[in-house]
């Protein structure tokens, strides 16, 4: 009888989520649950090495749906609206691996394309998410919020090689300390990889490539963890340009070190932002512009901007975020996992096949997190 209770309340609080989310201009859009797998692949480890694979008789490789934020992303890209401003919520099924939960569990959600304004829509999007699961959930939520587009910018202005940006951007995503990232190995795998990574010293890019690829494929090697030939080739491309490299400039460790030391409410973190590009020499007016821009559309929205906590070194680990990032905990359970999170994937139309960049930003709601934290207070 309680299990038969938990369903029936498990359905109500999802058709509450999917009939508030519709009610705010976000009609509901559920995509296939089986999937091409290589949609995937350039999404992170996050996703990429928790897929549920499977194949058909012709070798395509695909996976169960993991989350809906590249599904609806090419929904959008078939339907009428691709290139102009469109928003979808989502309620329904994912499927991927987790250590501390089952594989199958309900992910709600809303996504937002083609919006030339992007701060105004990246504030709705964190409003309409908080004031959801408030709504549905009765939950009172402590908000951190970051930037990737920032400390992209900043990478960029410290004129790192691409080699040096990659490496560093992608520890970042992982939550690697600065030290960890820059000590790191050349190839952090047991295997010794010298011999390839010295013959590809030096080389042009594309026929260092090829000549990785043409190796993959003498060995039968197509995909490892999620990784297609050319990846693979590429990621030994980055070693040895990192390999042939010298030390890291000591004075850009110090500044990266210092940006990612910065963590307070959004208004203070702004003004020191402003203090190191100017210590720094460096030109990062026109991002802080647009970061002071959104925060005023936050605050047009009813959002406290004291009250949120910002962070340089908060991200979240999937690939395709470019810019604005947050994350959402109930704030009966601080140490818990996030009940909301989302960002900005200006990028992500591209990589699926659209000719051009394309604005979007969304955010996903974890139902079994907030069931959770009712049955904790019910218990």
């Amino acid at each position: 009888m309680a299990a038969a209770m938990s369903l029936a309340d498990d359905r109500l609080l999802q058709d509450a989520l999917a009939a508030h989310l519709a009610a705010q201009g976000y009609p509901r859009c559920e995509p296939p649950i089986l999937l091409p797998a290589s949609d995937f692949f350039d999404s992170g480890e996050e996703i990429r090495g928790r897929l549920y694979l499977t194949s058909d008789v012709s070798g395509t490789d695909y996976c169960l749906r993991p989350e809906y934020t590249i599904p609806v992303c090419r929904h959008y890209l078939a339907s009428p609206e691709a290139g102009q401003p469109a928003a979808f919520s989502y309620c329904g099924p994912v499927f991927r691996y987790r250590a501390d939960g089952p594989g199958e569990f309900i992910q709600a959600g809303l996504e937002n394309f083609g919006r030339a304004d992007r701060e105004a829509a990246d504030a709705e999007i964190l409003a309409l998410s908080l004031e959801t699961v408030a709504a549905v959930a009765g939950k009172t939520l402590s908000v951190r919020i970051g930037d990737a587009g920032l400390f992209a910018r900043l990478l960029e202005a410290l004129d790192l090689s691409p080699q040096w940006r990659r490496r560093i951007s992608r520890g970042h995503l992982q939550g690697k300390a600065l030290e960890a990232i820059l000590s790191a190995p050349m190839n952090g795998a047991s295997t010794d990889h010298s011999g390839v990574l010295a013959a590809l010293e030096g080389s042009d890019k594309q026929g260092a490539r090829a000549l990785v690829e043409d190796l993959l494929s003498i060995a039968g090697i197509a995909t490892v963890g999620g990784r297609t030939a050319a990846e693979i080739a590429d990621r030994f491309l980055e070693q040895a340009a990192l390999k042939s490299g010298t030390g890291f400039p000591a004075e850009k460790r110090e500044i990266i070190e210092r940006f990612l030391s910065i963590e307070s409410d959004p208004d203070h973190a702004s003004a020191d932002l402003r203090q190191l590009a100017r210590d720094a020499k460096l030109d990062l007016s026109a991002i802080l512009d647009r970061f002071d821009a959104r925060l005023g559309f936050m605050a047009a929205r009813g959002l406290d901007i004291e009250a949120l906590s910002f962070g340089t070194g908060f991200a979240r680990n999937l690939d395709y975020y470019t810019g604005f990032v947050f994350e959402a905990h109930d704030k009966d359970q601080p140490d818990g996992k996030p009940l909301a999170g989302g960002g900005r994937y200006d990028s992500l139309a591209k990589t699926l096949g659209a000719k051009d960049a394309i604005p979007a930003v969304g955010a996903a709601i974890w139902v079994d997190r907030l069931n959770h934290g009712k049955m904790d207070a019910a218990s």
